[in-house]
């Protein structure tokens, strides 16, 4: 990967005064990854997962300073209310939750606040989000249904557990409750995890994957007219696909607007891929401190495992030098031993995992640019965790 090897002799060359352990965002990598998601959604727009980024600048450099967006880039999936009421201060107005919400005292804020009833949406696949959100003082709230995406063959199930909601009838009838309610019903989402969030080198994937994109042609197409029905008007919101579904998303009927958050940062789930060309923008680097037997060296710190099934596709992913880590240690809190042979104080670059679960890890990120053919860092980005922001 040149870009990556490009990338990583930028950063190396302008963070080697820096101490470690250090997160740093290679801002040219950023940029390329938000023209790319742009051309592969087409003319389908794309809304921003905060839960793979969780840096506001981030978001700002996707959206605008004024986190407004524009023609490509819509608004912004958030991963909590409390963090799109934050997000909706900040400016945005534009704000899907991406997954339902119980958090009375975040409603009760909703509720009273008509600029964030205006601005934000609420996901919903059962009517007893509905009724916790009245009881908290939040009437006639912007929500979008959450649709069953996974493949089911029999009694297999391929893809995430979500929704309880898995056919057209079973959404009008929900829809047409809210609608009751005198809740403004704007949409709905579908989230292919077994096609977005699955790389391609998994055995048999490839069948997996096309079927479910067939599948959710038809479905979808009928759930938006099930809901014109309801509320007499197409769907504001026809939400689809993540980082690794974005062209077949973007191309389908009925799909007004596709998710895209690991892209910007291209974590290590995602190398194996090959619906898209990975361009890695972020890094951490660890420190040798010790030599604890010919051929190894230990890093400090080092233990930040990525979410899900525990295995080793969760741990970081080398990137400088190449190595392995230890069977019995792995990543560890405070130290990782590797099988390199580094010099103490000689530094070890890394992926995480995951796109935005490393920025829980740190207060800040080093910013990497060119300056007159120069790399240099240009700028520390504070993270949620660095803005004294904490949503789960």
């Amino acid at each position: 990967m040149r870009a990556l090897d490009a990338a990583m002799d930028d950063i190396e060359r302008a963070t080697r005064d820096l101490p470690a352990p250090l997160a740093v965002l290679h801002l040219p990598s950023l940029r390329a990854n938000l023209e790319y998601t742009v051309r592969r959604a087409g003319r389908t727009r794309v809304r921003i997962a905060s839960k793979s980024v969780r840096v506001r600048k981030v978001l700002e450099q996707a959206l605008g300073a004024d986190l407004s967006g524009g023609d490509d880039i819509r608004g912004i999936m958030a991963y909590s209310l409390r963090e799109a009421l934050w997000l909706v201060e900040c400016g945005c107005r534009d704000v899907l939750i991406g997954y339902p919400t119980t958090d009375r005292q975040a409603l009760a804020r909703l509720g009273a606040d008509a600029e964030a009833k205006a601005a934000i949406t609420l996901m919903v696949d059962d009517v007893a989000h509905a009724e916790i959100a009245e009881a908290a003082g939040a009437h006639g709230v912007r929500m979008c249904i959450d649709v069953d995406s996974s493949l089911r063959l029999g009694p297999v199930h391929l893809g995430t557990r979500r929704s309880p909601l898995h056919t057209v009838d079973e959404v009008e009838a929900l829809a047409r409750t809210l609608d009751a309610r005198g809740h403004e019903v704007v949409g709905a989402m579908f989230y292919e995890a077994q096609v977005a969030g699955v790389q391609d080198n998994v055995f048999g994937i490839g069948p997996v994957k096309a079927l479910s994109m067939r599948r959710l042609v038809p479905l979808r197409q009928e759930v938006a007219q099930a809901l014109e029905r309801v509320t007499g008007r197409k769907p504001e919101i026809l939400n689809s696909g993540g980082t690794g579904s974005v062209e077949a998303s973007a191309s389908a009927p009925a799909v007004t607007e596709v998710t895209v958050g690991s892209g910007l940062f291209v974590p290590g789930t995602f190398d194996h891929f090959k619906s898209f060309t990975p361009r890695p923008a972020l890094f951490f680097g660890l420190d040798a401190v010790r030599s604890p037997a010919p051929g190894m060296s230990t890093l400090l710190y080092g233990g930040y495992i990525a979410s899900g099934a525990p295995g080793a596709d969760r741990l970081p992913v080398p990137v400088r030098p190449r190595f392995a880590f230890t069977s019995r240690e792995g990543a560890g809190e405070v130290q990782t031993p590797i099988d390199a042979p580094l010099p103490i104080g000689g530094r070890a670059w890394l992926r995480h995992g995951k796109a935005g679960e490393l920025a829980e890890r740190f207060a800040e990120i080093v910013v990497v640019d060119s300056v007159d053919g120069t790399p240099a860092v240009v700028d520390t980005w504070a993270t949620y965790r660095g803005e004294g922001k904490c949503f789960g």
